[in-house]
Formats: structure tokens, C-alpha cells, sequence
């Protein structure tokens, strides 16, 4: 999803907490618009999630390089790309934490990037795979 798309969609999900919150307000009881929630799988069902979770393992093997770049991929001996941080800005995951992020499938150093990322959770070390830039989120066990 463009960023674009995503500013959209939080636009929207803002307009309707408002209306939420107002129409209890309106009909004479106190209503709170739901507090943001975070919003992932518990368990990979992606056909991507095997190779999410070989390539989440070579990239703790390097201790998990914060800074962007292409780094040596020990496996095959091409290349792999940290992003360094994710900012969480749609909020679908938790609030509050500080997270990296990763490519999953290794290329040559330079080559176009695709969708796939991994996202770890640097406060608690949970890790997260995407198969589509940032839509939807699998959490790996």
C-alpha cells in the first residue's frame, strides 16, 4: 500500500472514531473512540514465511545491523538490504516500541528491492514478517 493509500485509510479511520465518539456523545451517554490497536497474524500462513524465517535468522546471526544498507549474505555470498528504522506511523504494531526493518530474499548488492521485509521489534525482540511493504503483518514464531 502507497504511502499515500495508508494516509487515506488512518484519515478515514479517524473520521468514523470521531462520528463514534460523537454520536454517544449525542444521545446523551459518554463514548470513547476505540484507542489504536495493533493489528497482526499470530502465526505465518503466507507462502513466504519459510523463507521469512531462514532469512530472520541469518539476519540475528549478524546481530541485526541497525544501519541502511546492503550487507554480505553469509549463506549465498550475494547481498541482502537493511532499511534501519520503521516507524510503526499507520500503527500497526505495537505503540510505543522501537522497531528495524529488513528485506527477506537476498539478491545482488544494488539489485531492485521487492515487497517482503522483516520487521523486529527492538523493545522485545518479537519479529514480523510482511509479504506486501507494510499491509499486512505475520507474526514469527
Amino acid at each position: 500500500m502507497s504511502g499515500k493509500n495508508r494516509s487515506v485509510l488512518t484519515m478515514i479511520k479517524l473520521l468514523l472514531a470521531a462520528l463514534v465518539a460523537t454520536t454517544g456523545l449525542l444521545a446523551g451517554s459518554v463514548a470513547l473512540a476505540p484507542a489504536a490497536q495493533a493489528d497482526w497474524f499470530e502465526s505465518c500462513t503466507h507462502k513466504g514465511c519459510a523463507e521469512a524465517l531462514d532469512s530472520n535468522r541469518v539476519w540475528a546471526s549478524l546481530g541485526y545491523p541497525s544501519n541502511r544498507g546492503w550487507h554480505t549474505w553469509p549463506p549465498t555470498g550475494t547481498c541482502n538490504f537493511s532499511g534501519g528504522a520503521y516507524r510503526n506511523y499507520e500503527g500497526e504494531l505495537p505503540s510505543g516500541h522501537a522497531y528495524l526493518e529488513f528485506d527477506v530474499t537476498p539478491r545482488e548488492c544494488g539489485a531492485q528491492r521487492q515487497s517482503y521485509r522483516l520487521v523486529v521489534d527492538t523493545t522485545t525482540r518479537d519479529v514480523y514478517f510482511t509479504p506486501d511493504h507494510y499491509s499486512t503483518f505475520y507474526r514469527l514464531v
